[in-house]
């Protein structure tokens, strides 16, 4: 179908039945709210809409139906793909909302789709209460919930999406939905886990949970000499480990000024790092086995308030840096494996990047499989493969690297990836036919119900019927 032509009037008619603003390519400040977190990602949409609320997206989606514009959804803006923006399209910025509103008594959050984790963590700590979230306080709450959401509280509360109660959202035909066990219950399967092509999400309802303010923190460094010797006593601690402790290691250069100095700022390591979500001293206690793996080069674990651990990693994520990153879930940590992790860790063509392994199961696995639309509950490990670095001239080698990466590990793995590391969706079909399974077709359907023309295909996991609508998509 032939888009129709945009024209002054038409955007100016569109705009006043608005409360929030309307950018175009001319508009003052386009370029700063056209910009996402991944500076690979440079895209130009035809309008920026920033809502304020339902009424704005239910006018945005309607007016990108009338001009067979499609559409994609900038909550935070962090994902790695760059699916909240598209090229020659409507993007729908809905950072302006970003309430939350938390009810101490009955441990619930709610929280518009704006928002991101650091908003959260302010208020539901003001109560002693947290919502697992993701590891960089920076990222968005929707994209991340939406793709699944593995963070520091994973092993003990599950993911992001196990904790939701509602999903308050438009769905393309401009119908206002809520999404839960009692209402919608195959809507709310997809979403929890299935991405975001099948409306435009307003608001999220969130089960809160005793943690902090303080909690017991694990952080240390080791030489890469003794990096298979960390990962074969990491793979024996998670395997008897409790579900309140969730750790990940992350392999590297990791060359922060602020920890090193001469020879040891550009040597590469290993770094063990996690949380425990109870009592602190039962924490420190549960932690310190991963602080004897080796002689370390620096150990920085104790404690601190959640929310500052939570901010922990910010830094190392600066707006604007290059990244690409991609993922496998893994079917154990067998010495073959590691040393493959060692390997790429060590030929990285950048300092700044890293190969990661996450611990998974506790809370993650007690969900059954058919529960939600996330896939890979059974997988003990995932493998994160980040490429980060910053000259554009680096590009290829740098993605190159980490799809290499990839292709070595996956005989490890089923070729499943986690949905918020999906490198930039090349090979969509049949990556996305693998991860999710048995699952596939039931999100087919669901996207063939709610969405049926395609209109968000830039956003989710399972590409639109009309797949050929390819404006900007991730």
């Amino acid at each position: 179908m032939a888009r129709a032509t945009l024209d002054t009037d038409g955007i100016d008619q569109f705009a006043e039945r608005l409360h929030g603003e309307v950018l175009t390519p001319d508009s003052p400040g386009y370029d700063e709210v056209r910009a996402v977190w991944n500076g690979t990602v440079d895209r130009h949409p035809a309008l920026v809409v920033r809502p304020t609320g339902v009424a704005d997206v239910q006018a945005a989606l309607a007016f990108a139906r009338e001009t067979d514009l499609p559409v994609s959804t900038r909550g935070g803006g962090h994902n790695v793909s760059g699916s909240a923006v598209c090229d020659d399209g409507l993007v729908i910025d809905c950072s302006a909302m970003d309430a939350v509103r938390v009810d101490p008594a009955a441990r619930t959050a709610w929280v518009q789709s704006g928002t991101t984790w650091a908003d959260v963590d302010h208020e539901t700590q003001a109560f002693g209460l947290a919502t697992p979230g993701g590891v960089v306080s920076k990222t968005g709450v929707a994209g991340l919930t939406l793709g699944g959401g593995i963070g520091h509280l994973r092993c003990a509360y599950g993911l992001s999406c196990d904790n939701l109660r509602t999903v308050e959202l438009v769905t393309p035909d401009g119908e206002y939905r809520v999404a839960s066990r009692e209402s919608n219950p195959d809507l709310f399967w997809g979403l929890r886990g299935g991405g975001g092509n099948f409306g435009v999400v307003t608001a999220f309802e969130f089960d809160c949970h005793p943690v902090g303010p303080e909690v017991a923190t694990l952080l240390v460094f080791y030489p890469a000499d003794d990096l298979r010797a960390v990962l074969r006593g990491y793979r024996e601690f998670v395997a008897h480990s409790p579900d309140e402790v969730s750790t990940l290691t992350f392999a590297g250069t990791l060359p922060d000024e602020e920890l090193f100095s001469g020879e040891t700022l550009d040597r590469e390591k290993i770094t063990v790092m996690g949380a425990h979500a109870g009592d602190v001293d039962a924490g420190r206690e549960a932690l310190a086995p991963l602080r004897e793996l080796a002689d370390p080069l620096a150990d920085l674990s104790g404690s601190m308030p959640y929310v500052e651990f939570q901010r922990l990693l910010d830094a190392d994520y600066p707006d604007g840096m290059r990244y690409y990153w991609t993922s496998l879930y893994l079917d154990g940590l067998p010495d073959a494996a590691i040393d493959r992790v060692e390997h790429w860790a060590r030929v990285a063509p950048s300092p700044l990047s890293t190969v990661d392994v996450w611990e998974l199961g506790g809370a993650i696995a007690d969900v059954e499989p058919e529960g939600s639309a996330f896939p890979a509950r059974e997988a003990p490990f995932l493998l994160g493969i980040e490429a980060n670095w910053e000259a554009p001239d680096a590009d290829e080698a740098n993605v190159q690297w980490a799809r290499d990466c990839m292709a070595d590990l996956r005989e490890f793995s089923d070729g499943s990836v986690y949905l918020n590391f999906p490198g930039f969706f090349e090979d969509h079909d049949e990556t996305m036919a693998c991860t999710f399974g048995d699952a596939y077709e039931r999100l087919a359907a669901l996207r063939d119900e709610y969405d049926p023309t395609g209109l968000l295909h830039a956003n989710g996991a399972v590409p639109s019927p009309e797949a050929a609508r390819t404006d900007g998509g991730a």
